[in-house]
């Protein structure tokens, strides 16, 4: 769940961590072999065989059936599933379910964001026949008993409250309210309370087997089994679902640019959001926005907001950027908090540092640093265990990267030129932002 993420089987993790992880280091990591698997029934998914551990772990999405296909006025029903599914299945009902994914050593979750429904397995090859039996009950037999929905949906409403005085979290709203105004990703993927009450075993079920399909599963797996086993595995799981999902049709989203909001709390210090135009995974220029922003805010301690905010100034334990692409819209995020007082001068200086980089750009040392940082920092961060190998198998495949994509990638960095990254911050940044402040009334 977005709220409050549901792992079972704590069994599972510690037998697990009892033969280690799938690791890889920063060399070994460039040369991944992958494998396009098509089951019997046509599924497809990439393997990585790595047969050192007897361990496999599988990463799979369902394109688009994230928590913008919640219906109106029950939004937070995806995330909600997410916290159900291994709440009981088949003929299982919930307390002797989450104990058979103990017995057996399973580490099972789910969670939905914006634009994808995803889940998360890990078993031992010892019980991989009842451990995959267990996963295709949970995607295919869900119970959504009384007891289980009460008590989940209570979960993510008590969340929900308590995030009302949060900080982060009000000023989350407020940015994705203002920047997104009237499009899906508006909404708060958790849902509200008053449309969680709404929903009921039968909207969760028709939810499911709306989003739910063959033609928007994406899956990666990595470990103990050969591409023959694999096939058989992705039948069993995942060849009982519909053919095809039935998903609504999202708008592109146009995020909202040079709007200035400020939301009252009466809290020691303000948060600060900004907003600028992002860019799309399949744009030409990624990469160059993506070292841009990697200088801007996204490089942490040697990154310009960070330098100007915390290092020269103290306003700030922090500050950075990001890049957010998702699937019907981007935007570039920026994001601080400081003294109340101190929040007027912080924006100016975010102000400055966008209008700098979209006007100068950074030198040729700087742009030279930052490729050498993004290009060693991926191993680490995406191929540094099996479960994080297989997710980004699937990011792969949801992005549309090719089988050849880790490969590829340094050479992809490596030809992004200095006047290439100057020409995607004037592109970006070369308009007013839009920036939403929380905090006290005046501040």
């Amino acid at each position: 769940m977005t709220t409050n993420a549901t792992t079972r089987g704590l069994k599972g993790l510690l037998s697990i961590a009892t033969f280690g992880f799938l690791a890889f280091t920063a060399a070994p990591a460039l040369a991944v072999d992958i494998q396009e698997v098509t089951s019997p029934g046509g599924i497809k998914a990439y393997l990585v065989e790595d047969h050192s551990n007897p361990l496999i772990a599988v990463n799979f999405a369902f394109e688009g059936g994230g928590s913008t296909q919640d219906p109106d006025g029950k939004e937070g029903l995806a995330n909600l599933l997410t916290g159900l599914l291994d709440e009981g299945a088949g003929d299982i009902e919930s307390a002797d379910f989450q104990s058979k994914l103990d017995e057996l050593g399973v580490s099972m979750s789910f969670e939905a964001s914006l634009d994808n429904f995803t889940g998360s397995f890990r078993t031992i090859t010892d019980f991989e026949d009842d451990a995959f039996d267990l996963l295709h009950l949970a995607l295919s037999e869900p119970r959504f008993d009384a007891e289980p929905v009460n008590r989940i949906r209570g979960q993510i409403v008590t969340g929900i409250l308590a995030g009302r005085n949060d900080p982060e979290e009000v000023t989350s709203k407020a940015f994705r309210e203002t920047v997104f105004a009237g499009h899906p990703y508006s909404r708060p993927t958790e849902g509200t309370p008053e449309a969680l009450a709404s929903v009921t075993a039968e909207d969760l079920k028709a939810f499911r087997s709306k989003v739910f399909a063959r033609d928007n599963l994406v899956v990666g797996v990595v470990g103990d089994i050969t591409p023959e086993a694999l096939g058989k595995r992705l039948d069993q799981v995942f060849g009982g679902l519909s053919e095809k999902a039935e998903l609504k049709t999202i708008p592109m989203a146009e995020p909202v640019m040079g709007k200035d909001v400020h939301v009252d709390l009466a809290v020691p210090q303000t948060s600060i959001r900004a907003a600028m135009p992002g860019i799309m995974r399949d744009d030409d220029q990624f990469f160059a926005a993506y070292l841009m922003n990697h200088i801007l805010g996204g490089g942490s301690f040697t990154s310009w907001l960070y330098e100007e905010i915390r290092e020269k100034r103290g306003l700030a334990y922090g500050a950075y950027s990001y890049l957010a692409s998702y699937d019907h819209g981007a935007v570039l995020g920026i994001g601080t908090a400081t003294r109340a007082d101190a929040a007027p001068q912080t924006v100016d200086i975010i102000r400055k540092e966008i209008e700098r980089m979209a006007t100068a750009g950074p030198t040729q040392e700087e742009l030279d640093k930052a490729k050498a940082y993004v290009k060693g920092s991926y191993a680490v961060r995406n191929l540094d265990s099996s479960l994080a190998v297989a997710q980004t198998l699937v990011g792969i495949q949801l992005d549309d990267l090719g089988i050849g994509y880790i490969d590829e990638r340094q050479a992809l960095i490596d030809a992004v030129s200095l006047d290439d990254v100057k020409a995607a911050a004037k592109r970006l940044l070369d308009t007013a932002p839009t920036v939403v402040t929380v905090g006290p009334a005046g501040a």
